[in-house]
């Protein structure tokens, strides 16, 4: 298909596919009193990162902080090294050399806070590993899905620049400040808990963007560098190529996670750096469930969420380990929804069904479905199948993300 017969195909998409996006209906966020971005979404340790921050203040204090590692719910993170004062001209583009320290691979912010907190923006960056590899566990930050559902308005047309908002747009710009404050798009809800789950109890891990798997050569280079990667968030739009590389990562016994729900349900290209929307994967002969073991579908925007409730505790019997979970019996009180993933006729042979959301919703067939399943070439897959399960804060989840941690990360 050609990209003038893509993109004129996506209308159409947009008006059948984009019912599963709750967070679509989200009024207009204003561009924001302060708004800063980095030039690159993740640098090796040292490094003089450039941050641009826009806005109508003249003084600030800059403060990096580590994500996860913050104690407070309330918290974004805790500071990492000293603060600076900085000084801005109004009404421009002002740029900052951040330097970086030798610290571990993670997520990190740039808090900028106004005189008296009268304005506060954050913005996220990743430090990749020192030697890739080297912790041979790598954990995927979904910065497409955040930018796809960033809407900044850098236009100032009065929409988000996100084809969410609107339907005529095919594209979206990486790079921008996000909307709001600037914290990324659902993060705190999506996969923050199992961020923190590995700072306070010291996991290392290689903490890779979106655009870092775009620089993977191939499948065989992440076999050989990791034993496990997971996905930490929502991984909705993934290019051919990052396609490619897990797939193959898998084939060759890699062993996989996805903490969130409705993943690799999309194809994006990447074009310098705009993401176009191409095409649903399953329609284009490459069915997510095939990799993940579940696929997308249905959004009830919230209206069924419940714990999950275990359905098959012997065929996993290292996951639920510590919780007392058995079959019938819910996995904490914890409340899971929102988009629903399940096992069909393209899931790998094997796979199994763990926990269940209920109860279902349109005819009642339609749940959020946990599963598992092994290859015959040693890769072990597991998949949340609901939003918001990487986003779990709580002591039942982090027994199973430590559980799963365990599990995986043995080659």
């Amino acid at each position: 298909m050609t990209r003038r017969a893509s993109l004129l195909a996506v209308a159409a998409l947009l008006a059948a596919a984009f019912v599963h996006d709750a967070e679509a209906a989200r009024p207009l966020t204003p561009l924001p009193a302060l708004a800063a971005t980095f030039t690159a979404t993740s640098y090796a340790p040292g490094a003089l990162a450039r941050l641009r921050v826009t806005g109508e203040v003249r003084r600030v204090e800059l403060q990096v902080l580590r994500a996860g590692a913050e104690r407070a719910w309330s918290s974004v993170g805790r500071p990492w090294g000293p603060p600076e004062q900085l000084r801005f001209r109004r009404g421009t583009v002002n740029t900052v050399l951040v330097r970086l320290g030798a610290w571990s691979s993670g997520l990190y912010f740039a808090r900028l806070t106004a005189p008296g907190g009268r304005a506060v923006a954050f913005a996220p960056f990743v430090v990749r590993p020192a030697v890739p590899g080297a912790a041979r566990v790598a954990v995927i930050i979904p910065t497409y899905s955040w930018q796809a559902y960033n809407f900044y308005d850098a236009n100032r047309d009065g929409r988000g620049d996100s084809w969410y908002v609107d339907s005529h747009r095919h594209s979206v710009v990486l790079g921008r400040p996000f909307a709001g404050n600037g914290k990324p798009p659902h993060y705190r809800t999506q996969q923050r808990g199992f961020l923190r789950m590995l700072v306070h109890t010291g996991r290392q891990a290689d903490y890779l963007t979106d655009e870092d798997l775009e620089q993977v050569a191939s499948g065989d280079d992440l076999a050989h560098r990791y034993d496990a990667i997971f996905f930490s968030g929502h991984e909705e739009y993934v290019t051919a190529h990052i396609y490619d590389v897990i797939q193959r990562y898998r084939d060759l016994g890699g062993n996989l996670a996805f903490l969130s729900s409705n993943n690799f349900f999309r194809r994006v290209d990447l074009v310098g750096r705009r993401l176009w929307l191409i095409q649903l994967w399953r329609n284009l002969g490459r069915p997510e469930a095939q990799l993940i073991g579940v696929q997308y579908r249905a959004n009830d925007r919230g209206g069924h969420a419940a714990p999950y409730v275990v359905t098959n505790a012997e065929a996993a019997p290292w996951l639920f380990a510590g919780t007392g979970a058995v079959d019938g019996t819910m996995l904490g009180t914890a409340r899971y929804g929102i988009e629903f993933d399940m096992v069909g006729p393209n899931s790998p042979p094997g796979t199994t069904v763990l926990a269940t959301v209920t109860p279902g919703f349109g005819d009642g067939s339609i749940l959020g479905q946990m599963s598992y399943y092994e290859t015959a070439a040693g890769a072990k897959v597991f998949a949340a199948g609901t939003l918001g399960f990487g986003g779990s804060d709580n002591p039942v989840a982090s027994v199973l993300f430590q559980n799963l941690w365990a599990h995986l990360t043995v080659p």
